[in-house]
């Protein structure tokens, strides 16, 4: 990333600002240095799909190698800072950096792997267990506690499982009730594996 990056022009964007639309020409990879970042699918009503989050060090718009358009959108959740390198020095550096390009490949296929996944749950998981499957998804173990440290609202969560917030909502509360999570001021808590069926 820091020979990558030398190629780079850095850009600022505010918090909630769509710098890359489903549809546009591609012609730049975006690093992140600082902020978070949705990637999103929408439908002319506006209602949509996220189909995750990226941080500091992540990258995206790799698919523009195909010279096909923008297959998603992205907005800024938090004021965040970008390298952004154009098309042609990308492949240029690709041909001189064999292990870079095989690094990339390997996380399009995690990508294609985990959006079959999402496709699978959405066609053949009732809302609950996308549910499920998200929140198990996303913790990480802390000191032995399971900890979803990403900030989510059950909006968020309603855009990410192809859901309904007041149906989120609902889940959420089964689950507290349950004893399952736990919802804190800046993190959920899994205190147990849900079960797989409501």
């Amino acid at each position: 990333m820091q020979a990558l990056s030398a190629h780079a022009v850095t850009r600022t964007f505010p918090k909630s600002t769509v710098i890359i639309s489903e549809g546009d020409p591609a012609e730049s990879l975006y690093i992140i240095v600082s902020g978070r970042v949705k990637v999103f699918v929408a439908d002319p009503g506006g209602r949509e799909i996220v189909l995750l989050t990226q941080g500091p060090g992540e990258y995206f718009g790799e698919m523009m190698l195909d010279e096909g358009p923008r297959s998603a959108s992205i907005m800024t959740l938090d004021k965040s800072v970008f390298l952004v390198i154009r098309k042609a020095d990308l492949r240029e550096f690709l041909v001189r950096n064999p292990g870079f390009a095989v690094r990339l490949i390997e996380k399009l296929i995690h990508r294609v792997r985990s959006l079959t996944a999402s496709v699978k749950s959405l066609a053949l998981m009732d809302v609950y267990g996308r549910v499920a499957r998200l929140l198990l998804e996303l913790a990480e173990e802390r000191d032995g506690v399971w900890v979803i440290g990403e900030r989510l609202t059950q909006q968020d969560i309603a855009s990410r499982v192809g859901a309904s917030r007041e149906m989120v909502s609902r889940i959420f509360k089964d689950l507290t009730d349950g004893g399952y999570v736990a919802v804190q001021r800046d993190c959920i808590v899994v205190n147990r594996k849900p079960p797989p069926h409501w």
